[in-house]
């Protein structure tokens, strides 16, 4: 009986150790790198790719290149918020609370029809930043799920087992 209680409290939650992984380290350089790409076109070619489209297209650019950078700084923040967590400086409550300010839902792009006209360069960052976007968000529903209340450990083949009993009397 004492065995089965240390066991219990001796339960890691996968959701706590994940800013420690591979992963996310993985998925924070490539967010932050995203940023400064970003950042170097809109101020560099990105300004002379804007001047060369026609007046209606313009509007579009400017529209998605401020949805992009409004993007760009919520999934850096929220990057940076659970790097804070992995370096310790703060915990994963903590995080928690603080990434209520974080909105992974802003500026989504404008229509397809829209964005084909806008140049290559803009279309990629546009589609990788969505793409980070939907990983990050996958990975928040992970990290943050309310944990449920844990079962007591018993045979973890029986709920399967029992599925597949119930399948077969079918």
């Amino acid at each position: 009986m004492a065995d089965r209680s240390q066991s219990e409290s001796a339960l890691v939650q996968f959701s706590e150790r994940l800013t420690n992984s591979a992963a996310f380290g993985v998925l924070f350089r490539e967010g932050m790198d995203l940023v400064e790409e970003t950042a170097a076109y809109l101020d560099g070619d990105g300004r002379t790719d804007a001047k060369a489209l026609e007046r209606s297209v313009s509007l579009t650019y400017a529209t998605e290149s401020m949805r992009l950078t409004t993007r760009l700084m919520q999934l850096a923040s929220w990057l940076l918020l659970h790097r804070a967590v992995k370096e310790g400086e703060m915990t994963l409550s903590q995080a928690n609370r603080e990434k209520t300010k974080v909105k992974l839902t802003a500026a989504d792009p404008g229509s397809e029809d829209m964005i084909a006209k806008l140049p290559l360069p803009l279309q990629d960052l546009i589609a990788r930043s969505m793409s980070l976007q939907a990983r990050v968000r996958r990975l928040d529903t992970t990290i943050h799920a309310p944990s449920a209340e844990r079962a007591p450990i018993g045979n973890p083949l029986v709920p399967q087992l029992n599925r597949l009993k119930a399948a077969f009397e079918q």
